[in-house]
């Protein structure tokens, strides 16, 4: 519905693409993304505060503690956290608030936002999983092993989610969410205002 605002979840094993399928959605719609504070070292390739927030863990420690965070998880030794204020602020806005999350923080924002819509991406197999892992020469042979070893538990719990996108072609992955966006803005449960307006006469955009 016109003026409302959404809080869109996406998660997957490292090296499913979810961040590049992020960038290929539709343009037209405004989106808004979160920047992640992490206590992971910076890589050459990386801008703080475009990237990440980078943190040492006794910062981490003084966001979490405070409430700051509306999630946060630890992946592969390292902390991972969504800043709370500027995402709140983004959907009450009315935009489509992307948050690119671990699972274990996308299970903390499902308790605290009952009508955000969670999505996992998952790449065609576990052996492209690997390959692509291998592929992009960011990781150790022994961190590679530690991300694939995560990737299974994190698939056992993608059942909580509510959709499943599977990544052989980023366009058509970018598509299918798209899609979903579309239906969620579509649901009854998120036009009431629309149909109350509706039946005394005054509807207006859905």
């Amino acid at each position: 519905m016109a003026g409302k605002g959404m809080l869109i979840v996406i998660s997957g094993p490292s090296g499913s693409g979810k961040d590049t399928v992020v960038r290929a959605l539709d343009p037209s719609r405004e989106y808004a993304h979160s920047v992640s504070v992490t206590t992971r070292k910076k890589r050459e390739n990386e801008t703080e505060g475009k990237d990440y927030f980078f943190k040492t863990p006794e910062e981490f420690a003084l966001l979490r503690d405070s409430g700051q965070l509306m999630e946060h998880a630890l992946f592969c030794g390292n902390y991972y956290g969504t800043p709370r204020s500027f995402a709140e602020k983004q959907i009450e806005s009315g935009k489509i608030m992307l948050l690119t999350v671990e699972v274990e923080g996308a299970l903390q924002i499902r308790e605290q936002y009952n009508d955000s819509v969670h999505i996992f991406i998952l790449p065609p197999s576990m052996e492209e999983l690997s390959r692509r892992l291998t592929t992009r020469g960011t990781d150790k042979t022994s961190e590679i092993e530690e991300r694939l070893k995560r990737a299974g538990e994190e698939i056992i719990l993608s059942s909580k989610y509510d959709y499943l996108v599977i990544n052989r072609d980023v366009k058509n992955a970018a598509r299918q969410i798209d899609a979903i966006i579309t239906a969620e803005f579509l649901k009854t449960g998120r036009n009431r205002e629309f149909i109350s307006n509706y039946l005394k006469g005054g509807a207006g955009e859905c």
